[in-house]
């Protein structure tokens, strides 16, 4: 029938968003969500693909480190509708530099490790490995 949107349960939402069942309660009871949660005849949560859509974005800014509060007041805004999409963007882009942040911090570590990783082969293709991060050296050990 024209007009008419299914649902999509929530073991299916949480299949395709990789949140848990009890996870998605929990976004629900926080405000984390643009809408309410439709509920079918027998009371069950009925999903809209936009539902959908939302908490995959909602994923994404958790793995990226989003605090549970802007991700609430980001959501928040978006339910307000049109309007405040300045405070919307300059939320976004305050948490954009904050993973530029982390970003450009794990690429620092990844250099010391690639650094200390060639430090290991090299010493172990010439047959040199003894004394490698062995803190009873003396002066004059090999690298750490």
């Amino acid at each position: 029938m024209a007009g008419i949107e299914i649902g999509i349960g929530i073991g299916e939402v949480a299949r395709s968003t990789g949140l848990s069942v009890d996870a998605l309660r929990f976004y629900e009871r926080e405000g984390l969500l643009v809408g309410p949660v439709e509920r079918d005849a027998a009371g069950r949560r009925s999903y809209r693909p936009l539902d959908v859509e939302w908490l995959a974005i909602c994923v994404r800014l958790r793995e990226s480190g989003m605090p549970l509060a802007d991700l609430r007041r980001f959501a928040e805004l978006v339910r307000q509708g049109p309007g405040n999409e300045a405070d919307r963007l300059r939320l976004l882009d305050d948490h954009r530099r904050r993973v530029d942040e982390q970003i450009r911090a794990l690429e620092a570590c990844r250099s010391l490790i690639a650094w200390k990783t060639a430090v290991y082969a090299e010493h172990l293709d010439r047959g040199e490995a003894a004394g490698l991060w062995d803190p009873t050296a003396r002066e004059g050990a090999p690298e750490l």
